[in-house]
C-alpha cells in the first residue's frame, strides 16, 4: 500500500541519499563528528510542512525499513523534533523488545532460553498473541515460528522440509505448549526463565511478525493521540489513520495489485482506499512477494500452523479495516491462512471488520469481493 504526499519522493531520496553514504568505502575515512552531522542533517530533512493546514511529515528508519507519519499540529504544542525523537524511542523500544532480527532483544533471548525480565511491552504483546490464536481457532499461531524457519520463511534460509520433520515440529511448537498467561509465571524477581516454563523440555520459539507491525503503528498512533494530534496517517509498514488529510478529506491509501513481480509499492494499484475520518487500521497481506518455486511449484511465506505447511488457494490479498492497525494485521494473515470463502465468512460475522478480497479465478484473471463498509473509490 502506497499513502499519497508531494514530498514522498524527496523524503525517499533523502534517506537512500544517506544509506548510499554509509555504505561506500570512504565513508569510513571520515571522521566520527561529520559522520554524525550528515545524520544530523537527514534527520532534519526528514521533517517537512505539507502545504496545507499546519501539516507536517516525519520519517526515519524502523524495522528494517521505513516509517512515515504525517500529522496535523493543530491544537499540539510539542514540536516536530521532539514528536521525532519520542516516535523514535518507541520503535527503538520495540526493537530492544520484541525483534526476532535482534539477537539481543529480550524476545531472541527467551527464545535461546535465556531468563529475563519481561517488561510491560513484552507481556501484553504476549497477552496480545494469545488471544488471537483463540479467536482463530489456531489459525494465528505467534508461537509456530519453527514452522517459518524450517520453510525459509522465519530466521534461517531453509527450505522444503520433509513431512517426517514438519511432523516432528508441530509435535513441539505452538501456543498450546506456552502458559495462558506469562505475568503469572515470573518469580519473585520478576524474573520469566523459559526452563521453568517447560519443566526441562523445551519451549516453542515466538515469532510476532504477524503482528508486530501493526502494533507499532498502534503505539505510535497513541503517542500522538497522548500529544493531542487528532489527524494522523501512521505507516510502519501498517497503516493507522485517523481524522483528515492536508486537503480537508479523508486520507486514501493505493491497494497493490497482488501479482508476482510487484515489489514496489505504488508501482502497480488495483484501487483506492478513502477513510471516513474515524480511526482506524487498514493493513494488506499477500502471497506475490514472500515466496520461492521449486520444480514449478510456488511456496508462499503464508504457513497454515494447523498443517504446518504454505497455504495453496486463489486468494491472493487481503486488505482488512479494522478497529486498530494490531487486529487488521492479524486478520489479513489469518484471511491469507484461510483462504476466499472462509475468509469472507470471518469478515461477514465479524461487524467490526471491513475488507477487500483480491483473489484469481480459473485462466489467471482477477476479481475482488468488498465488504459493505470498505470504502473503495477506484
Amino acid at each position: 500500500m502506497r499513502t499519497k504526499c508531494k514530498y514522498a519522493n524527496f523524503f525517499a531520496n533523502s534517506i537512500i541519499f544517506v544509506q548510499i553514504l554509509c555504505r561506500t568505502s570512504s565513508m569510513g575515512n571520515l571522521p566520527g563528528k561529520i559522520i554524525r552531522l550528515i545524520f544530523a542533517a537527514a534527520a532534519l530533512l526528514c521533517i517537512s510542512s505539507c502545504e496545507k493546514r499546519n501539516y507536517v511529515a516525519i520519517t526515519g528508519f524502523a524495522q528494517g525499513g521505513t516509517y512515515t507519519v504525517k500529522i496535523g499540529l493543530a491544537g499540539v504544542d510539542t514540536p516536530p523534533t521532539a514528536i521525532k525523537a519520542g516516535i523514535d524511542s518507541i520503535l527503538h523500544e520495540i526493537d530492544t523488545t520484541l525483534s526476532g532480527y535482534n539477537k539481543g532483544s529480550m524476545l531472541s533471548r527467551f527464545n535461546r532460553g535465556e531468563a529475563i525480565r519481561p517488561n510491560r511491552l513484552f507481556l501484553e504483546t504476549y497477552a496480545a498473541a494469545r488471544a488471537l490464536w483463540e479467536e482463530t481457532g489456531g489459525v494465528l499461531d505467534c508461537a509456530a515460528a519453527p514452522l517459518f524457519d524450517a520453510w525459509g520463511f522465519g530466521f534461517t534460509t531453509d527450505s522444503l522440509p520433509s513431512g517426517e520433520k514438519i511432523s516432528a515440529i508441530m509435535a513441539s511448537c505452538g501456543m498450546k505448549h506456552l502458559p495462558r498467561n506469562l505475568g503469572e509465571a515470573l518469580d519473585g524477581d520478576g524474573r520469566l526463565d523459559p526452563a521453568t516454563l517447560s519443566a526441562g523440555g523445551s519451549l516453542p520459539n515466538l515469532n510476532y511478525n504477524a503482528i508486530a507491525q501493526g502494533l507499532s503503528a498502534d503505539l505510535v498512533a497513541s503517542y500522538l493521540k497522548g500529544l493531542g494530534v487528532k489527524d494522523m496517517l501512521v505507516d510502519i509498514g501498517e497503516i493507522f489513520c485517523s481524522g483528515l488529510n492536508p486537503d480537508g478529506t479523508g486520507w486514501t491509501i493505493a491497494i497493490d495489485r497482488p501479482v508476482d513481480g510487484n515489489d514496489t509499492p505504488g508501482a502497480d494499484v488495483f484501487g483506492i482506499w478513502r477513510s471516513d475520518g474515524s480511526p482506524c487500521g487498514l493493513v494488506t497481506s499477500a502471497n506475490n512477494r514472500k515466496f520461492y518455486v521449486r520444480d514449478g511449484v510456488k511456496y508462499s511465506h503464508t504457513i497454515d500452523p494447523r498443517t504446518g505447511r504454505p497455504v495453496s488457494h486463489n486468494l491472493l490479498s487481503a486488505t482488512i479495516m479494522a478497529k486498530d492497525a494490531t487486529t487488521a494485521d492479524a486478520i489479513a494473515t489469518a484471511c491469507m491462512v484461510l483462504g476466499l470463502d472462509a475468509a469472507r465468512k470471518l469478515i461477514i460475522d465479524s461487524p467490526d471488520l471491513e475488507a477487500c478480497l483480491i483473489y484469481s479465478l480459473p485462466g489467471g484473471s482477477m476479481e475482488s469481493w468488498t465488504s459493505p463498509g470498505f470504502n473503495l473509490i477506484q
